[in-house]
């Protein structure tokens, strides 16, 4: 059975985790093209993606700032839908042999900086800095770090 949600978007197989619940990947039904869909259960003790989408809502179309496609209820879940990003910068410096050039690492620095100041600049602290919440966007954003 096909399980989607808000009718517009397939749920596909799983590709991370974390406290807050789980991430799937998913496709739009109408136009084919992959995202990120998060889901927590309604019944969790301290639900996260309420809160996660309406701050998503906020930096809305912010350089290196994944689109917010859908958030709402969908059965036992709490679901939140986004563009999907590419790899994080742990995993980049692990499959890098844990070393980036001098290069790489100004041009991460800076595009790091930059999101840091337009999060603070809508009065945001984000609070969990680390390379496993920097993440490589994908397609024509290869190059582009995204928080």
């Amino acid at each position: 059975m096909e399980l989607r949600v808000a009718n517009k978007f397939r749920l596909g197989c799983k590709i991370g985790s974390g406290s807050f619940g789980e991430i799937f990947l998913g496709t739009n039904i109408q136009t084919n093209e992959e995202v990120a869909i998060k889901l927590e259960n309604v019944k969790t003790k301290h639900p996260q993606l309420l809160y996660e989408s309406k701050v998503y809502k906020i930096l809305q179309w912010g350089t290196g700032i994944p689109n917010m496609r859908w958030f709402g209820v969908e059965g036992d879940y709490n679901v939140l839908v986004m563009d999907l990003l590419g790899p994080s910068l742990e995993d980049l410096f692990n499959f890098c042999n844990r070393k980036f050039s001098l290069k790489t690492v100004l041009m991460l620095a800076d595009h790091m900086i930059n999101r840091l100041e337009f999060v603070h600049s809508k009065c945001f602290l984000h609070r969990d800095i680390k390379p496993d919440n920097f993440l490589m966007g994908l397609g024509r954003r290869a190059n582009q770090v995204a928080l």
